[in-house]
């Protein structure tokens, strides 16, 4: 790597410019003196950096806590480095171990596909996939011999893997650890080493993990990478990292209306780390939205409508964005119906039963739920509320359901 002695004015400039973005909301940078370094001889060598996220399809949702390390990604992306994206569908079949007190089912190669191409669809939304390289991991680690594995193997003791916590506690606790999860790290390290990767990023869950590429790297005699720790999001409860399992999530392919008004349910405490970390707004605006904030010249209800804007608006477009606040500032505040409705067709009887009816339109999941909404006053027809479970509805073209606060149906029929 080259020494900052060797910079050029304008090339220390750029260092600074770029680290100054690329390390804004990170956690830790390991080692933190290399990734300038890296970047330098960047700049200097006028070589794009290789910047790598592996990923393990385990299931096919992207939501808001994933645009942490997309918007990091795009980042780079905008400084003229190359993303490498790997798609564990060798890994996979182990699963990652972090945070697990069991060990995972592994995944069919159908299920690592079908999962990868919904990544791709919905990663989309946030960076240029097309500027990306798209790597397989299978790749290289199914051409791998079994002498090639024990040599891996030999250099990492079974004392580091029980440093794990999660290892550590399935030990300590008399639990089952299978052999095959020990090589889960090692060989996303491998990866690392396939593909000379510059740095890799990753959560802050996933330090054990990532920090494998640097010793693999070193073993082989390559160039160590530099590693990125993003933090990780609560979500909407503001307790537990956001995860569709625990329903606190605000999903990247959900309708603008119910990502506007989810991310307007958010606690207040969260507003401004949800801004500088799953945002795509500049360092000096969310400063800014922080001042205000702070100082009191900004309610928490106008940053969180400017945060659901910003989500809207980097998810689908402004023209998207604008509507979904006019739509939430009818519903919500003049209670009014949105501008814009999502037709069904309605090919059924006419006459049908209200809980059958909401059941059938896919509004809630199952007849028990309904008939709680109903109970709560949570069900709208035509904007009069709903008190009776057993009211026969007749439907007639244009009829309008509501649900809950934010979502809406219009019914249309031939």
């Amino acid at each position: 790597m080259v020494d900052w002695n060797q910079l050029s004015k304008q090339e220390q400039t750029e260092v600074e410019r770029q680290y100054k973005v690329l390390s804004y909301g990170v956690d830790t940078i390991l080692p933190q003196d290399e990734f300038k370094k890296k970047l330098a001889t960047s700049i200097k060598e006028k070589r794009p950096l290789k910047v790598k996220l592996g990923l393990d399809p385990t299931a096919p949702d992207v939501h808001i806590g994933h645009t942490v390390v997309l918007n990091k990604l795009k980042q780079f992306q905008e400084f003229g480095h190359t993303i490498q994206l790997i798609i564990g569908n060798f890994t996979g079949k182990i699963g990652d171990p972090t945070g697990k007190d069991a060990a995972r089912k592994a995944l069919t190669d159908e299920e690592v596909k079908h999962n990868a191409q919904t990544y791709f669809e919905q990663f989309g939304k946030i960076i240029d996939m097309d500027a990306v390289e798209l790597h397989y991991n299978a790749e290289w680690l199914s051409k791998i011999d079994f002498a090639e594995v024990l040599r891996l193997a030999s250099h990492v003791t079974v004392a580091r893997m029980l440093e794990r916590n999660d290892f550590h506690n399935r030990y300590t606790d008399n639990k089952p650890i299978y052999l095959h999860e020990f090589f889960y790290p090692v060989m996303q390290g491998y990866d690392s080493y396939a593909l000379e990767s510059d740095i890799e990023l990753g959560g802050t869950d996933q330090e054990f993990n990532v920090l494998f590429g640097r010793q693999i790297q070193e073993q082989f005699g390559k160039e160590k990478q530099v590693v990125l720790l993003l933090p990780l999001i609560e979500g909407l409860d503001g307790v537990e990292k956001m995860s569709k399992s625990k329903g606190n999530y605000i999903g990247i392919d959900e309708s603008p209306g119910d990502i506007f008004g989810k991310t307007m349910s958010i606690p207040d405490e969260l507003i401004v780390k949800y801004f500088r970390l799953a945002s795509n707004l500049k360092i000096e605006e969310v400063a800014k939205i922080q001042a205000d904030l702070e100082e009191g010249g900004l309610h928490p209800k106008d940053a969180k409508m400017r945060l659901a804007y910003s989500f809207v608006e980097m998810l689908y477009d402004q023209e998207t964005a604008d509507l979904s606040k006019e739509n939430f500032l009818n519903v919500f505040q003049k209670n009014k119906m949105p501008g814009e409705l999502p037709e069904v067709w309605w090919e059924k009887q006419k006459e049908v039963l209200v809980i059958d009816l909401v059941k059938d339109l896919g509004l809630l999941p199952s007849k028990g739920e309904v008939r709680r909404m109903i109970k709560n006053g949570g069900i709208r027809i035509d904007q009069e509320k709903i008190d009776d479970p057993s009211l026969i509805v007749s439907v007639v073209d244009g009829l309008v359901i509501q649900v809950g606060k934010r979502k809406f149906v219009k019914l249309r029929i031939q």
